[in-house]
């Protein structure tokens, strides 16, 4: 078993793993030989939200090598914590919040999993020229777990319905700007609902208040199938919503820091999934899809 890469973009790597890092202690990476899935399933989070995502290696990577026994792909898990702390320090003084060393120059960061006594790890060489000129090598280690085929083989992705509705999102920043606002009033959870004329609402309710919000001329993607029967087309003004909780609403929102364009999918009652673009939704380096469950299954 075998693993190394150059890590040609640290801070869009870092990105991904701080926009997970708050979902739960530890997260599972397998990586492909053209793909790495960063995945934090539901059974340990707190309201059930989940993440499976899909990243290019070629929008992360470079001298890319992995080779396994299992068709050349190795899935680990980790301290999510651990790992963003190490991105951080080789993405340079910008992302490691005044943790990592002052380069002068870009850094080159070499990952590579290894033996150290008896425990995996991922090793992280990250190698620059200091402000005073001279080389500077710095080595971080993140213990890891090998996970065997027959645990990979147990990760599912959930199933859901056909999604009501399909609508392109503000800007995260701006949205969880919002939720925020929101969050002394929403106990009971966050009403997200949303039609397939551009129209979006967060709504809470209490017993002596409610509050609103909505956008409108948002787009709806198309996602109809080319001569489809359209006897049965729903009215686009029809809202269809789910309540989830505020909190798991509020960890999907950390994903501001790498989203350029989020589409979300309502299943009415029963879940919202949120598809988080790394770059152009055209030629996206990868996808983070969040799923977040109802809280309950009251029609709203």
């Amino acid at each position: 078993m075998r693993f190394r890469a150059t890590i040609e973009h640290v801070d869009t790597f870092a990105k991904i793993v701080q926009s997970v890092e708050k979902l739960q202690k530890k997260c599972t990476i397998k990586f492909g030989e053209h793909e790495m899935r960063i995945i934090c399933p539901g059974d340990v989070n707190e309201g059930g939200i989940q993440v499976w995502s899909q990243i290019k290696v070629s929008s992360l990577f470079t001298a890319y090598r992995i080779q396994s026994n299992n068709n050349n792909e190795i899935t680990i898990s980790l301290s999510s914590e651990a790992l963003l702390a190490a991105l951080r320090s080789a993405a340079g003084p910008s992302s490691a919040q005044g943790s990592a060393p002052s380069f002068a120059s870009e850094s080159e960061v070499n990952m590579k999993l290894i033996k150290k006594g008896d425990k995996s790890v991922l090793s992280f060489e990250i190698s620059a020229v200091t402000p005073m000129g001279r080389n500077l090598t710095v080595v971080q280690h993140v213990t890891v777990e090998v996970m065997r085929h027959a645990d990979v083989e147990r990760l599912k992705e959930p199933m859901c319905p056909e999604p009501d509705v399909h609508i392109l999102l503000p800007s995260l920043a701006k949205l969880r700007t919002v939720v925020e606002r929101l969050r002394p009033l929403a106990v009971d959870g966050v009403n997200f609902r949303a039609n397939q004329s551009g129209e979006l609402q967060l709504a809470v309710n209490t017993d002596n208040a409610r509050v609103e919000v909505s956008w409108n001329g948002l787009t709806n993607p198309n996602t109809s199938v080319q001569g489809g029967d359209d006897s049965n087309a729903k009215d686009p003004t029809e809202m269809h919503g789910v309540l989830v909780s505020h909190k798991c609403l509020n960890k999907f929102l950390n994903s501001h820091v790498v989203s350029t364009t989020t589409i979300a999918c309502i299943c009415e009652n029963h879940c919202v999934i949120l598809y988080v673009y790394i770059g152009n939704v055209g030629d996206a380096g990868g996808v983070l899809t969040y799923y977040i469950p109802a809280k309950f299954d009251d029609s709203i």
